[in-house]
């Protein structure tokens, strides 16, 4: 069958643009689909990106955008919303009626950060709300930082944080630390506050502290949380792979093998859909390395139909 596309990416984020650009270098018809909804677009800058260090989120995808256009490719705005599978390929449905070949899929919609239900927390998200010491603790090097306590990682994070910071609280919220952890905690310097947290107080866009059940204010200009990481594709869904839990309990990913390949046929995922730990440095070197897999998959099914 004579497919539009080589391959379609669902998904244009770190991982989808390099897995496009690396398979666009190895001269494959290429479409990119993405919703223009990115993971990081709350945040301020990426960071540990060698040489692009603080660039605003959307602007690093722009100039993806722009290299996978000029390597031939294509990129359309748009939700993918199921995948068909097809004779050694698939249809891609999207969610404006139209529907697109292509004879592989990579997948890397990313994930969507589930916060805990407390008044204040969402607006300041990627802001003066922060969950990772690696991406944004630099920004609140030697603040009043608070740690929300919503399970098992909150003293994971409180010890990367007092790294950063003299000033560091564990909120004992819903998950207050148990005698083990408090006498780590207080070795690192960092000291537990009782109750739980109702609101984050302060103007729109700054923070001056959270305000407990019990009235209790304790001044922050910083607060961290552990949101719970929902890699969730419908694409992926509509094929019948299943997202499973993260070793870590941080929340749930598509499993695969060596270089993205999933149980699919014809189907590799990468970046935080199949790795929520992983930062922008790591989504794009693994989109970089699916797109290399597909396209000596693409090489091998060529070679074996034209031996037979």
């Amino acid at each position: 069958m004579d497919h539009e596309y080589d391959v379609i990416v669902v998904g244009g984020g770190a991982a989808g643009l390099s897995g496009a650009v690396a398979l666009l270098r190895s001269r494959r018809r290429v479409l990119v689909v993405d919703a223009g909804s990115p993971r990081n677009a709350p945040a301020d800058g990426v960071h540990n990106l060698l040489t692009r260090d603080g660039l605003p989120p959307r602007k690093l995808l722009a100039l993806g955008r722009e290299e996978v256009r000029r390597y031939g490719g294509e990129v359309r705005e748009g939700r993918a919303v199921s995948a068909t599978p097809l004779d050694d390929g698939f249809e891609v449905h999207l969610d404006d009626g139209g529907r697109l070949t292509a004879r592989r899929l990579m997948v890397t919609t990313g994930l969507v950060d589930e916060l805990p239900q407390v008044d204040g927390l969402r607006e300041r998200w990627g802001h003066q709300v922060l969950h990772c010491p690696y991406c944004h603790g630099w920004e609140v090097r030697d603040q009043r930082i608070g740690v929300l306590a919503t399970g098992q990682t909150a003293v994971h994070q409180a010890l990367l944080f007092s790294q950063l910071s003299d000033d560091v609280v564990v909120l004992a919220h819903t998950a207050p630390p148990g005698p083990e952890d408090r006498a780590r905690l207080a070795a690192a310097g960092v000291r537990v506050q009782e109750g739980e947290v109702v609101t984050l107080e302060g103007a729109s866009g700054e923070l001056e502290g959270v305000r407990l059940a019990d009235g209790t204010r304790v001044p922050l200009d910083a607060v961290v949380v552990a949101p719970w990481m929902s890699a969730r594709s419908a694409v992926l869904d509509s094929l019948g792979l299943t997202a499973e839990a993260h070793p870590s309990g941080m929340g749930e990913q598509y499993p695969s093998g060596p270089m993205g390949r999933t149980d699919v046929p014809g189907v590799w995922v990468a970046g935080n859909v199949a790795d929520v730990g992983a930062q922008v440095v790591g989504a794009a070197a693994a989109g970089t390395m699916a797109g290399a897999a597909i396209n000596m998959d693409l090489i091998e099914a060529d070679l074996e139909e034209r031996v037979a």
